[in-house]
């Protein structure tokens, strides 16, 4: 075989090469945008149906009040946005807003939740929690896990997170409220903010009253087990 045929064979099997990594590409990203406009449209639908269970849930029974899915759909929304915001940037349009929205949603069941602690006498835990992912803070991925991990461990604990770059006012009047400052991440808990990253257990000791949870806990494990 000539030089030329081995050129020509070699530019052809290379061009036949990057047409299919182009075309393989180009198919695993297109999944990729109908995936993402999918979780854009549920977390329409879901921002919709939030909104009208707040009114719902302003009327609700004490009795009944633990059998709202609110909470478990508002964490599920959260993790929606966190995925998107991973895959379109923290600088997309879409993502602002519906960052926003899911922020005034924290916001309205925040304010729910301390009016129903009221008048029905529950005992939750609220955490506030501030944090930005413009780069300006190393520690609030892991500040973000640990809550995560608090939240597994507790599920009497409502931990409520928000953006403390973003645009919302009434996420600015919170901080203003509680007095949170630009040193994050930031958490307000019983009213007072603590900054820096903490670990799992300091941030169990900021809240004494989870001891007696856990305890509470234990026992209905121990009751339940031995009751098999």
């Amino acid at each position: 075989m000539s030089p030329y045929r081995k050129y020509l064979w070699a530019f052809v099997i290379t061009a036949l090469i990057f047409v299919g990594i182009t075309l393989v590409s180009n198919y695993f990203d297109n999944q990729r945008v109908s995936e993402i406009r999918s979780i854009q449209d549920s977390i329409s639908m879901n921002i919709l149906s939030s909104e009208t269970q707040f009114d719902l849930l302003k009327e609700t029974p004490c009795d009944d009040l633990g059998n709202s899915s609110l909470s478990q759909e508002l964490d599920t929304l959260g993790e929606q946005v966190s995925y998107l915001e991973s895959a379109r940037g923290s600088g997309d349009a879409q993502v602002i807003s519906l960052k926003q929205e899911y922020a005034l949603l924290e916001i309205k069941d925040f304010i729910l939740m301390q009016n129903m602690t009221e008048k029905c006498g529950l005992k939750p835990v609220f955490v506030l929690y501030f944090y930005s992912n413009a780069g300006d803070c190393p520690d609030c991925s892991d500040m973000g896990a640990v809550l995560t991990a608090l939240r597994q461990d507790y599920p009497e604990v409502r931990v409520y997170s928000f953006d403390y770059n973003g645009s919302v006012s009434a996420v600015k009047t919170l901080e203003s409220i509680y007095g949170v400052k630009d040193r994050l991440p930031a958490l307000v808990v019983h009213n007072k903010p603590v900054y820096g990253l903490k670990p799992l257990a300091d941030v169990e000791k900021l809240m004494p009253e989870l001891a007696t949870m856990a305890s509470s806990t234990a026992a209905t494990s121990t009751g339940n087990s031995s009751g098999k």
